[in-house]
């Protein structure tokens, strides 16, 4: 059996697991020869790595690179992040035996990448020396067992962005509980206007919302995975949003999409509970508000408390059939740790940096002159200095997405309740694991 078997095994639990098949994804475009088994590129060799990602800017920190390292370059596709179709055309290219050399992944679906044999082992190849160059517990997302699985990149600490200038004008103060959430939602409507979205499509976001509640979808015992996501912590954060939308406190279009994007701009959507990198996004679509926006903490269960969770994440994996492992692992942490690198990425704006070093906050405030001067990332960097670290996904989160998506579009249109949509993805999610020969218990 091959190590990377035997870490798929650790990852998706004991012999079912076995049963998904544990043949290795084929060769990638990996260089000038075109793919075959991995290799160690000849001194003065020069060769070429695929990249494909959707950060914003990305360009610039693989054109520096390119620079720099003339033998090794990187070529970058761009590819699309709406609803998930990156993701889908990654699995379809693992699928055909062409996977790119390097891809960005967020920290969710690792695990569903693993499953398919995607990923590159990356501890073999010394990655562990890298470990203390990241937060802890970002680094921990792509670990499992022994194995190392992808280079931290990014976090997405969350908060709440507000119209401080609207706020004032109808004097309301930015809410610090989610008692006060409501109350401000109640106040905001009087004003004509809807405080934010229950973008029903969004699940990465209700599964953050779910996280800072005390949520724990996925964990494992023994060879046996566990899934419960209709426990307690989510309940309650489905009943909460459930209410807001029955009383029509809140809209329910997507978010991030047209239809957002003018009420963000009017006014008619005045706060947006977002992640750290959302201002490039509402500094890049709703350029007539500048100066008007501010960032405060996320609302708490409990008055005093500091819980926070995360929206997205990402990484950079090497794929199985990368031809130059060695040097795409050495490109991956260049890309995510080298403070030149971290610059450019910064001024693009792909979020708070998984690396420890090579940055200030006050870096972060791109957009400091459109949230009138606030040193807006300190907002953000104690966000992530309390999330909970002991969330972890598990296999076949970007479907689960999907399945919540359509389960909440399905209960705003015919009025079934938000507890039932738990109800039901929880079933299809068991079912969809069982069917790729994983062992799957409820946590119900």
């Amino acid at each position: 059996m091959t190590s990377n078997a035997m870490h798929r095994r650790t990852v998706l639990g004991g012999a079912a697991a076995l049963a998904a098949g544990l043949a290795l994804a084929g060769c990638g475009d990996g260089g000038d020869d075109g793919g075959g088994a991995p290799k160690e590129r000849r001194k003065g060799q020069k060769i070429t790595l695929t990249f494909w990602s959707w950060v914003p800017g990305i360009d610039k920190p693989v054109e520096l690179w390119n620079r720099t390292h003339p033998d090794v370059r990187v070529r970058v596709e761009k590819v699309s992040a709406v609803n998930g179709e990156q993701y889908a055309k990654m699995h379809a290219a693992v699928k055909a035996g062409n996977p790119p050399d390097l891809g960005q992944i967020e920290f969710p679906v690792v695990p569903s990448f693993l499953l398919d044999n995607a990923l590159l082992d990356l501890a073999p190849l010394g990655a562990a020396r890298h470990k203390d160059r990241f937060v802890g517990w970002q680094w921990q997302q792509s670990v499992f067992g022994k194995g190392v699985y992808a280079i931290p990149q990014a976090s997405g600490p969350m908060g709440l962005f507000l119209r401080q200038d609207l706020f004032d004008r109808w004097g309301i103060e930015a809410p610090a509980t989610w008692d006060a959430y409501e109350d401000a939602a109640k106040a905001v409507r009087k004003e004509g206007a809807w405080i934010e979205t229950f973008a029903p499509t969004n699940g990465n976001r209700f599964a953050g919302l779910a996280w800072q509640a005390g949520a724990r979808w996925y964990a494992t015992h023994g060879d046996t995975w566990i899934v419960h996501l209709d426990d307690e912590p989510t309940r309650r954060v489905a009943d909460y949003w459930e209410s807001l939308v029955r009383r029509k406190l809140v809209k329910t279009l997507p978010d991030r999409q047209n239809a957002w994007y003018k009420d963000v701009q009017t006014g008619a959507i005045p706060t947006w509970l977002g992640a750290s990198w959302g201002d490039a996004l509402l500094a890049g679509n709703a350029p007539g508000t500048k100066g008007k926006w501010r960032a405060a903490p996320m609302p708490q269960w409990k008055a005093g408390a500091k819980a926070f969770a995360n929206w997205g994440g990402s990484t950079t994996v090497v794929f199985a059939g990368a031809s130059y492992p060695k040097d795409a692992l050495d490109f991956a942490v260049w890309l995510n740790t080298a403070p030149e690198s971290i610059a450019l990425l910064i001024d693009g704006g792909y979020g708070f940096p998984s690396a420890k070093q090579g940055y200030a906050t006050a870096d972060l405030d791109v957009d400091r002159a459109f949230f009138g001067g606030q040193a807006y990332s300190t907002v953000f960097a104690e966000a992530g200095a309390h999330v909970d670290t002991s969330w972890r996904w598990g296999p076949g989160v970007d479907t689960l997405y999907q399945r919540l998506g359509d389960a909440f579009t399905e209960a705003l249109a015919d009025g079934g309740s938000f507890r039932s949509v738990l109800t039901t993805v929880q079933g299809q999610t068991l079912a969809d694991l069982k069917r790729k020969g994983l062992k799957v218990e409820s946590g119900g």
